[in-house]
């Protein structure tokens, strides 16, 4: 099982205190160009799961390996809203990776009452540095 769930807020100053720590979105290039990406130094963009399909990539660890990140650094995985995150993390602490939490709301949280994201929860309603991708 990975280490735990954070806010966005939690992640985000762990990210400030840590230079060594990463932060993976697990989402993919759709979402990264329509809907944005977390602005922070040490962020990459590994897709968890294949488009349109979106079968799980199985080469997902090896990427994350690949891209220069240490089994033992602390690893944040966002998504949309922390559940496809969430199984990334899992998965990146049964590769051997030690430190993998979990963003528990994700970049853009869950549905508001008219079914939007963005307004509950999430990197974004948090305030926290984001671009359009």
């Amino acid at each position: 099982m990975y280490k735990g769930d954070l806010s966005p807020r939690e992640a985000y100053e762990r990210l400030l205190a840590d230079p060594s720590a990463c932060l993976i979105d697990v989402r993919t290039d759709a979402e990264w160009a329509f809907v944005g990406v977390a602005a922070v130094d040490r962020m990459y963009r590994i897709s968890w799961q294949r488009f349109p399909m979106m079968e799980r990539d199985v080469d997902f660890a090896e990427k994350v390996k690949n891209a220069g990140v240490s089994v033992n650094e602390e690893i944040f995985l966002l998504c949309r809203s922390g559940v496809r995150s969430a199984a990334a993390a899992a998965a990146l602490t049964e590769a051997g990776f030690a430190n993998c939490y979990n963003v528990a709301e994700g970049f853009e949280g869950d549905r508001d009452e008219s079914g939007h994201r963005g307004n509950l929860g999430g990197w974004k309603h948090a305030g926290l540095p984001w671009a359009q991708g």
